[in-house]
């Protein structure tokens, strides 16, 4: 390519991840870019990302949004975890809770020492292996689960961590938000209908037509178009890896309801025969769909489970979201990005959507081409972009295919067939791993901690073979002192907490 400045940046499509991108790049460049975002109000958005994880936080704090003013202008809810239930076997629950668990002893992990003390339980004949005593060792479970939020940044008689949050909130108005900050910054907002692309003679994007005859030109495009992925697709055709033979889900529908007391500080995912059932509390509303396989579950079906399953009235009717999980093979490819569902799509069962598009953003900030575009910056942007996307989706293959569900008709259903397939070699070395030592192995940048892996393996039914033999140096004396201790600080700070709703009201 040419050498020419980067300067002149067209961002196709708003909603959260349009006006995310366009509010970082200001934020950032401030006037060494023009930015222009262009977005049809006839054009809907999917909008059901309104569950998050904790890195947000740090999203909002580059930007200068403080937490007060992002809980106000999009009516959140803190979030501690993800409670699943029902999803090894019917009746059963556990939760991905944020945080830390326990407190680790030189190095080797707090968990070793916890089944230490489970394997010496079960040889005394006092009790057997008890899974859910791990989330006793959670202060974010354990706040969760008693409906308490403050953000504690340590515990300083137990030397452990404090509370790790993240948010429920109206994705539209976060939009909102960004979008009245972007055009505060000097980003420009141009309504319209994109009607065709114009390519340069190496297959580069050079302008965009709109429906009114409009022409806009630009150095550098970021699609942002969701599923229609208008450039990256079919503009410049790159091509969509499917991964719906490890995970089957194709269709959602989404409804909010009407709130319900208490405001819960955890996001909910219960399974049911063919899927799965999110619910998430926000301040004003219920957010709530359902996920499903359409080999395994009529639309209408889907449709009246979500809606006999509501805790609260619907405010609407629900709407239908079809999708096919996987990813784009190129997310950079020649002057164009794809940021958010036209890069690729992993269902919301671990709130990695808005995620993946923060990540997307602040790598492309940390690669953003000054003299022209190199190709070892669209190498390295997809080379990271491909294996962030690979190890969540290793993730969330691990609740599906670790379950124990049996299907009510004696066919095979989906979590057989999940039960049953074949996994990825990454995903299987973690759950060989964990199962005949304990340890779990994971990458220096993976987004899921150690913590989230073993909830996850323990939660799904994995009971360790073995533990770490530093954990034989301690008395079983000092061991128990050590656990009984962890518990009670842990009990006496949650007692303390304010409930979760409190604590909004008095923001």
């Amino acid at each position: 390519m040419d050498q020419k400045i980067i300067k002149n940046i067209v961002i196709v499509g708003g909603g959260t991840s349009g006006w995310m991108t366009a509010a970082m790049l200001a934020k950032l460049f401030k006037t060494q870019l023009n930015i222009t975002l262009i977005e049809s109000d006839t054009i809907g958005t999917i909008g059901v990302g309104e569950a998050t994880i904790p890195p947000l936080q740090i999203f909002n704090s580059i930007l200068g949004i403080s937490e007060k003013d992002f809980i106000k202008a999009t009516q959140a809810t803190f979030k501690l975890g993800i409670e699943f239930e029902n999803w090894h076997q019917q009746g059963d629950a556990y939760m991905h809770a944020f945080g830390n668990i326990g407190r680790d002893l030189g190095f080797t992990s707090f968990h070793h020492y916890w089944l230490s003390a489970q394997a010496n339980c079960s040889q005394q004949n006092q009790n057997s292996f008890n899974a859910n005593d791990f989330w006793q060792y959670s202060l974010n479970y354990q706040a969760a689960k008693h409906n308490k939020f403050q953000p504690i940044q340590s515990i300083a008689q137990a030397q452990m961590s404090g509370i790790t949050h993240a948010y429920h909130f109206d994705a539209s108005l976060y939009a909102n938000l960004l979008r009245q900050y972007s055009t505060q910054r000097g980003v420009t907002r141009i309504e319209g209908t994109i009607t065709s692309t114009q390519l340069t003679n190496d297959g580069s994007i050079d302008s965009i037509t709109l429906q009114n005859g409009d022409c806009i030109n630009g150095d550098l495009f970021i699609d942002c178009s969701g599923f229609s992925a208008l450039l990256i697709e079919k503009a410049l055709g790159v091509e969509y890896e499917k991964w719906q033979h490890w995970l089957p889900c194709d269709s959602a529908y989404a409804v909010p309801s009407e709130s319900t007391s208490p405001v819960t500080p955890y996001t909910k995912a219960t399974a049911h025969d063919a899927g799965w059932q999110w619910r998430i509390p926000l301040q004003h509303r219920t957010g709530n769909g359902i996920v499903y396989s359409s080999k395994h579950m009529s639309d209408e079906q889907a449709k009246q489970h979500l809606l006999a399953n509501l805790d609260g009235k619907p405010l609407a009717e629900p709407r239908k979201i079809t999708f096919t999980t996987g990813r784009r093979v190129k997310q950079w490819h020649k002057n164009c990005v794809a940021i958010g569902l036209s890069s690729g799509f992993l269902e919301p069962l671990e709130s990695t959507s808005l995620h993946l598009v923060q990540s997307a953003i602040i790598r492309l900030t940390k690669l953003f081409p000054r003299n022209s575009i190199q190709a070892q910056q669209i190498d390295e942007f997809n080379r990271q972009s491909q294996t962030e996307f690979e190890q969540i989706r290793d993730f969330i293959i691990l609740h599906y295919h670790l379950n124990a569900k049996q299907s009510a008709d004696g066919e095979q259903g989906l979590w057989q067939q999940c039960r049953d397939m074949d996994i990825p070699a990454s995903l299987q070395r973690k759950i060989d791993l964990f199962k005949s030592t304990a340890t779990v192995f994971r990458h220096q940048d993976e987004l899921f901690t150690e913590a989230a892996w073993i909830q996850v393996m323990l939660g799904q039914g994995i009971i360790p073979l073995d533990y770490h033999p530093l954990t034989q140096a301690v008395s079983q004396v000092d061991l128990t002192d050590y656990l009984n201790n962890i518990r009670k600080v842990i009990a006496t700070t949650v007692k303390q907490m304010p409930s979760h709703e409190s604590y909004i009201e008095k923001l």
